[in-house]
Parts: structure tokens; sequence; C-alpha cells
């Protein structure tokens, strides 16, 4: 069987914001070439320094609208009057082409990919102590104290979905909680279905009797 014909995985990373998800998931591109991310759309107008295609696709209301009533996404909320959503077609074709790839969504988000989508592994990420979220948002020094509390809020409410995913990690240390995010990545490769794909010629030689 070529190579070709691996099929991708797909990652769902959720996190509360200011567990470091965001960081977490831009250096696990960097140091895994076989990794991708998807780049969702939304309706929200664009921030200086962005660009189309790169930090989102950028589209109107009603081209989202019309998308959703297509059954495009393989998720999508309205955020704050803004709508998000993973494009499900881009997910499929890169998995198809053998391609690894990295949603960020909240839990919510992830409940709708792993209902279409059950084979896609789930990680949930969270910080050592509401005490250390608490200093990474006060940290930020981007947010006013009742935002900072409205954050700290839905992080208890995201918190208690964790045990709905398939991994927990834990991002006390940085380089740790990247360290095991790779792992799992790698653990997965290495599951047998996959191998087999990969070295069915190997094993077909091996277990040839001279």
């Amino acid at each position: 069987m070529s190579q070709e014909s691996e099929q991708g995985t797909l990652y769902v990373i959720s996190a509360p914001s200011g567990a470091g998800k965001t960081s977490l998931v831009a250096e696990m591109l960097k140091q895994d070439s076989k990794l991708g991310v998807s780049v969702s759309h939304t309706t929200r107008p664009m921030r200086t320094g962005e660009q189309d295609g790169v930090n989102y696709h950028f589209v109107s209301r009603n081209e989202f609208e019309a998308m959703i009533a297509r059954g495009e996404f393989l998720e999508h909320a309205d955020v704050f009057g803004n709508y998000y959503g993973t494009s499900q077609v881009w997910v499929k074709q890169a998995l198809a082409r053998g391609r690894d790839v990295i949603l960020e969504i909240d839990w919510q988000g992830a409940a709708q990919v792993r209902h279409l989508m059950p084979d896609c592994v789930s990680i949930f990420i969270v910080p050592p102590s509401p005490e250390a979220l608490r200093k990474r948002l006060d940290g930020r020094g981007t947010d006013t104290s009742e935002v900072v509390e409205r954050r700290l809020n839905e992080a208890a409410d995201e918190c208690s979905h964790a045990v709905e995913f398939d991994y927990l990690v834990v991002n006390d240390d940085f380089s740790v909680a990247l360290a095991d995010l790779l792992s799992i990545v790698r653990c997965h490769r290495l599951r047998m279905p996959m191998q087999q794909v990969r070295h069915s010629g190997l094993l077909v030689r091996l277990s040839r009797r001279r």
C-alpha cells in the first residue's frame, strides 16, 4: 500500500482562555512538519496585521449562513455576534492527503466535531491552578478586571467538560506540556492500523518463512 493512501489524523485541542493553547500549538507546528492547522472562517472584521486565509477566512454573514445551509462546516458557533466555523471540506481533503490537522476550538465545537468525526483525537489543556490562570490573565495587561473575572467564570465551566476529551495536558511548565502534546501525536502515529499502511511490505517480508 502506498504512502499516499495513508489517512491523516484530526487533533481537536481545546482549553480555557489563558491556558496557553495558542502558544503550544504554534510550537507544535514548528517542531513537527507533518502537522497542519485548520484556518477557520469568521464574519468578524479583519484586524490590523491579519491576513485573509492565514489568520482566518474572512467572509460576510450572508456567505457564512449560506455555508451553514449547505452543510459545509464541521462545527460553527456565534460568539459575541460573530460567526466562527471550521470547513468540513478542507479538513477532509487534508486528511485524505495524509496530513495531520489540528483544530483549536472550544469544548462545544469539539463536541460537534467528535459527533461527525468520531475517529478524531481530542485533547484538553488546563492551567496548573485557578491562581495560575488568574495570574496569566492579569499578566496580559489587555483586559479589564471585569473581563478577567468573566474569563475565569467561563474557564470554570469549560474545565468541567475536560473529562469528555481523550487526553488531558496540564500546562504548568511549557516545555513539559509541549513534550506531552508531541508525545500524544507520536504515539498515535505508531498505532498498528497506521503502521500497517506504512510498513505493509516489511511485515510481509518478515512474516515469510525462508
